[in-house]
């Protein structure tokens, strides 16, 4: 909006200040801490919008509010500008705003702000401002009064069939959503692989006395050859392996990767004896006391978890036969540190971190699942010092916090090795036993979701504990069935990708839509102009002896 375009007969250029009284002598900041001895019926408002509410007023009647910080200036989708009325409290992070009377309605104005390109009028390295001296400059196509009102109709007409539209694809993302957490919910009590196994021979549960074919839970014919049958129903003479048969599987080899390692380390060389971590001689250390600079520290014996017992399974629901319930320390690889948190503040500060080295790891390349961008790096004196929170490529990681925690995403594949910062976890699957996309799959599902939460229940900070995790129940079932609830969960789970991404880009059209139609509206596009009107000429006019006079009186006082 501005000089560079021609607008029609009748209309001019005007600034903001020509147009609009500035009222942000009305606003004053109050404290979250002050609010909340200060709760009250009045709205207090912010840069965009309502941030909380207050026993008080300072405003009464209807305004215009502009972020002066903290608004997407340079968002072109997103509102600066958003109208309040009656009475409310406005903090020093919005200027305050109204129509001047005959010139310009608090609806135009609003709209019309809505619609500027604020690049050179707001401004700022870390934080974006504008300045009440840069807003007084920002350049205003003014309508004559009459078209403005047809203007503002037209606009709303439009953005109310707008706004029905968006209405209807949230409400079909929210649908979305519950439609991929029932198909979890259905995958993790084995209807999704009931008729798979039904072909196998294998006798499947019942599972609340629903129907296995819930949810178009039925696998197509490829399915039923995944595991080597040439035609659906053949069967197969080789049993499933039951979750119990696999679990003593797993911690046989547990046992004997110890004695394996144990072997290992008692054949390693000595090193130098260590005082307050540096060598002060080279005398051989005993078998037991191996380990510290440089050393291999003595193996730990695989730990034997208890059973659950009868009162937590009669928490958990059914499940198949020949399913279970696994602990993450059961199915977590044989290695140090293969459950981890990131390290406390202490341990890592900003300070620590560089242009380039190893990535650090934070929540919010878990909830993006973008490991790639905007990455801060250590060096690898500072990695080697951190390695039991380091990070391999394909490792689970999770979020610790959350209203429920629990973000769950795989580090991917060719991905170098990292560093978790302090509210992330990672769970480093026995991959010959576990599948790490479907166990992404279940920690994802709200089933574990509520252990996560319930687990973090009545903690002051909801964070979820290395210990704390390890105390979840997972369903756990023969390899060659995880397979299989992998690919139907993917191709499943690919269509709702498909459609949640087709209603994301119409949510972004709808918002540039809008932006278009603004475009019109100020480049007297919208609606049609009408000779007869008053030109907005005599409103400058107008504007200048109202000036003029203003500045006698001024004078006069002098």
């Amino acid at each position: 909006m501005g000089k560079d375009i021609e607008l029609p007969i009748g209309w001019i250029f005007l600034t903001l200040e020509d147009v609009a009284d500035i009222h942000d002598n009305l606003r004053e900041p109050v404290n979250s801490v002050e609010r909340a001895k200060r709760h009250g019926p009045y709205p207090y408002y912010g840069a965009t919008g309502q941030v909380g509410w207050i026993d008080d007023y300072r405003q009464n009647g209807e305004y215009v509010l502009l972020g002066e910080d903290g608004a997407p200036f340079f968002d072109w989708l997103k509102d600066k500008a958003y109208l309040v009325s009656g009475k409310c409290w406005v903090n020093n992070h919005a200027h305050v705003l109204k129509g001047k009377e005959g010139v310009c309605s608090n609806r135009y104005l609003l709209y019309a702000l809505n619609q500027t390109d604020y690049r050179g009028y707001a401004n700022g390295t870390t934080r974006l401002k504008l300045t009440q001296s840069a807003m007084r400059r920002i350049p205003v196509n003014l309508a004559p009064p009459k078209e403005q009102h047809r203007i503002v109709a037209k606009i709303e007409e439009l953005f109310s069939e707008l706004d029905k539209g968006v209405e209807n694809l949230k409400t079909a993302q929210s649908q979305l959503k519950v439609y991929r957490q029932a198909l979890l919910k259905h995958a993790f009590e084995g209807k999704l692989t009931a008729q798979w196994r039904a072909e196998r021979n294998v006798t499947p549960a019942k599972v609340g006395g629903q129907p296995l074919n819930d949810m178009d839970s039925r696998l197509p014919p490829a399915f039923a050859r995944v595991t080597g049958n040439d035609e659906v129903g053949g069967g197969n003479d080789k049993p499933l392996e039951t979750a119990e048969a696999l679990l003593k599987r797993i911690q046989q080899e547990r046992a004997q990767r110890f004695k394996q390692q144990l072997a290992e380390w008692e054949k390693s060389p000595s090193i130098p004896l260590l005082q307050r971590g540096k060598p002060t001689s080279t005398a051989p250390i005993p078998p037991l006391e191996k380990g510290g600079n440089g050393g291999i520290s003595k193996p730990k014996p695989p730990k034997s978890l208890p059973p659950l017992t009868a009162e937590e399974l009669a928490e958990l629901p059914e499940l198949p036969e020949g399913w279970g319930w696994a602990r993450p320390e059961e199915i977590c690889i044989q290695e140090p540190y293969s459950i981890g948190i990131g390290p406390f503040g202490s341990n890592l500060k900003v300070s620590d971190y560089r242009e380039s080295g190893i990535p650090l790891i934070f929540v919010k390349n878990i909830t993006r699942s973008n490991f790639i961008k905007d990455l801060k790096y250590i060096d690898e004196a500072k990695y080697r010092e951190l390695l039991p929170h380091s990070v391999k490529a394909l490792d689970l990681l999770i979020t610790k916090m959350g209203d429920p925690p629990g973000d769950c995403e795989i580090y991917p594949e060719g991905s170098p090795n990292a560093v978790l910062t302090a509210d992330c976890l990672k769970f480093r699957l026995w991959d010959e036993f576990a599948s790490r996309k479907l166990y992404k799959y279940c920690i994802n599902s709200n089933f574990v979701k509520r252990q996560l939460g319930l687990i973090t229940k009545g903690v002051a900070q909801k964070k979820i504990s290395v210990e704390r995790f390890k105390t979840i129940c997972l369903p756990f079932f023969c390899v060659e069935e995880q397979n299989v609830l992998v690919q139907e969960l993917e191709s499943k789970l690919s269509e709702v990708d498909q459609l949640d991404q087709t209603i994301t880009t119409s949510l972004q059209q709808a918002e540039a839509l809008r932006q278009s139609i603004l475009k019109k509206a100020f480049s007297g596009q919208l609606v049609p102009q009408d000779p007869n009107d008053e030109p907005a000429s005599e409103l400058l006019a107008r504007i200048r002896t109202e000036k003029a006079v203003q500045q006698n009186n001024k004078k006069g006082r002098l």
